[in-house]
């Protein structure tokens, strides 16, 4: 039987030689909503020709008409005839890698980490996280990158720009071996309708924090993070070190919000996450960061109220419109029930109109039709809803529950709906919620504490246990230091944090581990 080192051979490859057979789309996983660019003629051709200057002329004829369809019926050109189908897409460890030095072999197991079904949102249109967050534009720049990452030395650095690669160019040891940049906009003096028409182009892409730059490990990656920001919500807003009956509410179970269950857990609070899209639901709940799944609201908010009168540390996602929930806590609140203590939002509002965000007056499927066929009724119903949610929270903060915004462009795009949000009449006296690093999480980085991240290249558990009792060795000695109280009450959550790592099961893909 071949072994994962010799199919993985293929890399060296790059495009091949012959024009390969279409495998057809994958529809096994999730698709990504279909983008509606607006194009001109001239437009709609030159995406074409660009997408065409990857292949031998001779190819041009066949796979002219086949991009063009891809532009016309998805809005944008993802090459799905190349999409790679003689090996599993996934971070090996680094060995089985083709190429001439570890450094090389790394990256090109962080890029398949990064695409990874378990992992990425849309596998099969390059999206890691966030609706948007590509790793690369399509398939023929994954192609020739892992090519270009077989050949490198280390005198070599590899270029990219929004994916497309320039070429490996002479450097040194010393030097990066990859630089990337991707998104290269000015947002003063560019729209989202120009980010759309470039992204459809190929001219530019948005890699988010860490798709487009290769070091992804999925949503362990913001767990901590999220734990940590639930933990001094607590102390901070409830004066309490003991979670247990708090109930946090937000919404979100994609590559970055699928961390908030976990959070909530690992805080030892009841947390509720609403989610429209069942295989988002059904993803987290195999992996195990959602316990229980609620299918309706009545049925949503007595979990709530079981999980609050046994004092049960427990993770709930409701399959639903947080719209919605948050006004049945809402009417709850005003008979005299408040269910919810604190509340955030990880809608991906940084892509409202395309999949981001997803309205409470239509279902999930009509949402994507919709989208597709009339852009400006779907971001006139986003609009609507995004007051609706707006008016609940403020509803349910006049009764006592804490929210603050979770850096999604929440509070930016209600006020661009109209919603109520600000302190007063006037927006230059600012938004009534702070934002989790403005109010919670900036004072835990003044301190010097920062997401630290570490991957362990081998693939062996082994290793990252290791690596974790390391970590806990070298926190104790700092604590036993004599640190000041306020570092010192980070140092014991870190602990408590690595410690109980590999019993709650964080590991998503590659062996890796986030700690502040």
């Amino acid at each position: 039987m071949a072994t994962i080192a010799s199919i993985l051979q293929v890399l060296t490859q790059g495009l091949g030689k012959t024009l390969p057979a279409h495998p057809g789309k994958n529809l096994s996983v999730p698709q990504a909503p279909t983008r509606s660019p607006i194009l001109t003629e001239r437009e709609y051709q030159l995406a074409i020709k660009n997408a065409l200057r990857y292949f031998p002329k001779e190819w041009h004829a066949t796979l002219a008409p086949e991009f063009a369809a891809e532009l016309k019926d998805e809005g944008h050109i993802y090459m799905h005839r190349f999409r790679p189908t003689t090996y599993e897409m996934k971070g090996y460890p680094v060995e089985s890698y083709p190429g001439k030095i570890t450094a090389a072999n790394a990256i090109m197991m962080m890029i398949m980490n990064n695409l990874d079904k378990a992992i990425a949102q849309f596998p099969a249109h390059l999206i890691t996280y966030g609706g948007n967050g590509s790793v690369f534009s399509n398939w023929a720049q994954y192609l020739l990158v892992m090519q270009y990452l077989s050949q490198m030395t280390e005198d070599q650095t590899l270029v990219l720009y929004s994916g497309h690669p320039l070429g490996l160019f002479p450097s040194s040891p010393d030097a990066p071996r990859v630089i990337v940049t991707n998104g290269m906009m000015i947002p003063n003096y560019s729209t989202r309708e120009m980010y759309d028409k470039l992204y459809a182009l190929g001219n530019t892409q948005y890699g988010q924090m860490t798709a487009g730059s290769y070091c992804y490990i999925g949503p362990q990656g913001i767990v901590h993070g999220t734990t940590i920001t639930v933990m001094n919500a607590c102390r901070k807003y409830l004066h309490k070190e003991d979670m247990k009956g708090v109930v946090y509410v937000s919404s979100g179970l994609g590559g970055m919000s699928g961390a908030q269950p976990k959070a909530g857990v690992i805080a030892g609070m009841i947390s509720v996450t609403a989610e429209v899209d069942i295989a988002a639901i059904n993803k987290r709940h195999a992996q195990g960061w959602v316990n229980e799944i609620a299918s309706t609201l009545p049925q949503c908010l007595d979990m709530i109220r079981s999980a609050r009168k046994d004092q049960r540390v427990v993770s709930i996602a409701y399959h639903g419109n947080i719209v919605d929930l948050w006004e049945a806590l809402a009417d709850a609140a005003e008979a005299g029930e408040l269910l919810v203590e604190l509340g955030s939002d990880q809608t991906s509002l940084h892509n409202p109109f395309n999949g981001g965000y997803y309205p409470a007056e239509i279902s999930f499927e009509a949402s994507l039709a919709l989208m597709a066929a009339d852009p400006a009724a779907f971001k006139a119903l986003v609009q609507s809803s995004l007051l609706r949610h707006v008016n609940a929270i403020n509803r349910l903060t006049r009764r006592g529950m804490y929210f603050w915004d979770y850096g999604n462009s929440f509070l930016l795009e209600a006020s661009r709906a109209g919603a109520d949000i600000y302190k007063t009449n006037r927006e230059e006296d600012g938004f009534k919620y702070p934002s989790y690093v403005q109010d919670i999480m900036g004072d835990i980085f003044s301190l010097g504490f920062g997401p630290f991240r570490w991957v362990c290249a081998s693939g062996s558990p082994d290793d990252l246990r290791t690596t974790d009792r390391i970590a806990a060795r070298i926190l104790k000695e700092y604590l036993e230091a004599g640190a000041p109280p306020r570092v010192a009450a980070q140092l014991r959550d870190n602990i408590r944090w690595i410690e109980a790592a590999e019993a709650n099961q964080m590991v998503v893909g590659t062996q890796a581990r986030i700690l502040y």
